[in-house]
């Protein structure tokens, strides 16, 4: 069980979770943007639906009332050329309001990181400095003669 709960506390399966949410709501609004936008645009030259776009592959296509095939085998690209456009919109709208913002973000951040590390070893490298000098200042007071090695007490 508690690598169960592991498992779910993860930061990639709550990621998951909220991106399936996100995307099952905005697939409303692409179909809206769809039928609402590029199905009349597309109207303008032909039909407003997508979907009555079609060929018969064998035969006169026939359908009933009801809206069965009867005879023939009609090949329906208008729903595949739909599918297509809702996908490319989707894929679009991801990728300029959601993930280029993200990179942006994401490439300060790093440079921001970048330059604090920057300044962290500069710190560093100063702060060995000035113990180098500490040091030097301090054989220089305890003159030539005095060893190394050992401490004095004065």
């Amino acid at each position: 069980m508690a690598g169960f709960k592991a498992f779910l506390m993860r930061g990639n399966v709550i990621d998951l979770a909220v991106a399936v949410v996100i995307g099952a709501a905005f697939t409303n609004i692409v179909n809206s943007v769809v039928k609402g936008v590029i199905n009349p645009l597309v109207g303008a030259f032909g039909t407003q639906d997508l979907s009555s776009y079609q060929s018969c592959l064998k035969g006169p296509c026939e359908v009933d009332d009801a809206g069965n095939v009867v005879s023939g085998i009609p090949i329906m690209w208008g729903t595949v050329l739909s599918a297509v456009l809702s996908f490319l919109i989707t894929a679009a709208v991801v990728y300029f309001l959601m993930v280029l913002p993200m990179a942006k973000i994401l490439a300060k951040r790093a440079a921001h990181d970048k330059a604090k590390e920057g300044v962290q070893e500069t710190m560093e490298v100063s702060e060995l400095e000035v113990l180098k000098e500490i040091r030097d200042h301090l054989v220089a007071q305890r003159g030539p003669g005095t060893d190394k090695g050992t401490h004095s007490t004065s």
